[in-house]
């Protein structure tokens, strides 16, 4: 695959040429990482040295009463290199997005090795109706997200077969399929895994400025939602109406090697079957256990004692657990209904086969938790953020401005720099508390980001599965290059972004809720004030 794509890739000229030589002169994000870490450095030694300081918006001096004035630390200073020998260890092992996606992983890792999401995307898609075929493609693959790199190596190339099955042309149905599970990669119905990885990173860019904090891992489930419901016509429309006409009839004679039929198309065994209703009475049983504990006797969920805004409080922090036990004993269901798990050391196999796939993420992890922490000694987030919410609220921008303009800013890095947790390390710091100065809360940053980063996802060549989508298009017409690729996947991702773009104004400008417990707007910490935070709906 890589050999093909490598000669496919190379002789691209123009913007996409453009991109592909300037992300490819990127180093890999461990070490992008590591040089920033480096910069940081440097630039904490000058700002130590000019004296930067910003106002603290929550914390007062005892001594004189009034607010605590935060100098920049240089990072090369004798208490800051202690720290960072004396507590690496603690550093990567307190990295909240670390436990939070190692835990859903451990779930979801046997649900996908015991072929559980692979059989239930094939089943979503079968013997669909051909007018209803290309929005069920979508659907599934936007909640194929939930089963990670799976949606990727199982819809998509499954989406061509199917297209073909009912006479379409096979690549619609993979532009169709691709745009859905990366265009539409936040969209989904239900929180996962993605959830809790970027609010792992939100949490830890709150708590580097105003300390302890609790990320709720359903705080953006409303608003993914509404993606599925927004971006679903918008992909619907593209490939119908514009890409396969574009396309036209598909000629066989143009096929690749591999374009006939697959195994992947076969239908479900009695087996699979089975496995699908275990998993789904697994499911169930899961949902009511997690109801129990919510509204049975004792509520261990609930804080009763707490004020009534807090009180669902251990139920939202319970839902990285609840999404592992889901995971797991619904892919253990369906595994032993199936026959692909046989007995409990088939089950710790997977889970350990699972922590195996995380080893990239673990070095990426260690990276970037030392990156943030050094950001938080240094003070130069809050200083950032202090200053920077000065200057946005002097401006006089609405808050539904700024938010769109961030929606542009991360569809704009993802075109260089493909990984999501990545890219939410570097621009979380900042612009989370930056935010937060301005009335307008944590999750709200997450979702805006979260916009920008699904958009540009299917027209960059340095997303990692580029090129694998590429093959699966050449396996059913030999000359389609690159640029083929890239002009399918450009009407998607214009579309996604102008809804994904309205749709961010739109849930500022109503202040709808983000999720349960979570809204755009929040009370500004401090004695901060702020325009934006008082005009809401401007």
């Amino acid at each position: 695959m890589s050999e093909a794509a490598a000669g496919t890739v190379g002789g691209q000229k123009g913007i996409l040429g453009w991109i592909e030589r300037t992300g490819n002169r990127l180093p890999d994000p461990v070490f992008l990482f590591f040089w920033l870490i480096a910069g940081l450095i440097a630039i904490s030694i000058i700002a130590s040295l000019a004296g930067w300081s910003a106002v603290h918006p929550t914390e007062i001096d005892e001594a004189t009463g009034v607010a605590t004035v935060i100098t920049a630390a240089s990072l090369f200073s004798a208490e800051n290199i202690q720290r960072l020998w004396v507590e690496m260890p603690r550093t990567f092992t307190h990295f909240h997005p670390l436990g939070y996606v190692l835990v859903v992983m451990l779930g979801a890792g046997v649900a996908e090795r015991a072929g559980l999401f692979g059989t239930a995307m094939r089943a979503g898609v079968r013997g669909a109706r051909v007018g209803l075929l290309t929005p069920i493609v979508v659907l599934v693959g936007m909640m194929g997200n939930l089963a990670a790199d799976a949606a990727y190596v199982v819809l998509i190339p499954l989406a061509g077969i199917i297209f073909h099955a009912a006479g379409r042309h096979p690549i619609a149905g993979i532009a169709a399929s691709f745009a859905g599970v990366s265009g539409g990669f936040s969209a989904n119905l239900l929180p996962g895994q993605l959830d809790a990885l970027l609010f792992g990173i939100t949490e830890a860019a709150v708590e580097t400025v105003f300390g302890d904090f609790t990320a709720n891992i359903a705080g953006n489930w409303y608003f993914i939602a509404a993606m599925v419901f927004v971006f679903l016509p918008v992909i619907w429309f593209v490939t119908d109406r514009m890409i396969e006409p574009r396309l036209g009839k598909w000629n066989p004679a143009m096929a690749g090697s591999a374009a006939p039929e697959e195994a992947s198309d076969r239908d479900l065994t009695a087996e699979e079957r089975k496995g699908l209703k275990r998993a789904g009475l697994a499911a169930l049983f899961v949902i009511g256990l997690w109801l129990a504990f919510t509204l049975g006797p004792g509520t261990p969920l609930i804080d009763e004692e707490a004020t009534p805004e807090a009180r669902l409080t251990p139920f939202y922090q319970s839902l990285v657990a609840g999404f592992f036990l889901l995971f797991l004993l619904s892919g253990w269901a369906y595994g032993k209904a199936a026959g692909t798990i046989s007995d409990h050391r088939g089950l710790v196999k997977m889970m350990s086969e699972s922590m195996a796939d995380l080893a990239y993420y673990l070095v990426l992890a260690f990276a970037a938790a030392h990156f943030v922490a050094m950001f938080a000694w240094s003070n130069l987030g809050l200083i950032l953020a202090v200053h920077g919410a000065d200057a946005l609220s002097a401006s006089g921008l609405p808050a539904w401005a700024l938010l769109g303009a961030i929606v542009l800013l991360s569809a704009l890095l993802n075109l260089f720099i493909g990984s999501a947790s990545a890219k939410w390390a570097l621009l979380a710091p900042v612009m989370v508390p930056m935010l937060m100065l301005l009335g307008v809360s944590p999750e709200m940053s997450t979702a805006a980001y979260r916009v920008g980063d699904s958009a540009t996802n299917i027209i960059t060549p340095l997303m990692v599965y580029f090129p694998l989508i590429l093959i699966f298009c050449q396996r059913w017409q030999k000359d389609f290059g690159l640029g083929s690729l890239a002009a399918t996947m450009l009407p998607y991702s214009i579309g996604l972004m102008v809804v994904g773009v309205t749709l961010v104004i739109g849930w500022v400008a109503l202040d709808l809720p983000l999720g349960p417990g979570a809204s755009v707007f929040m009370e500004i910490p401090g004695h901060v004030t702020s325009p934006v935070a008082a005009a809401p709906a401007s």
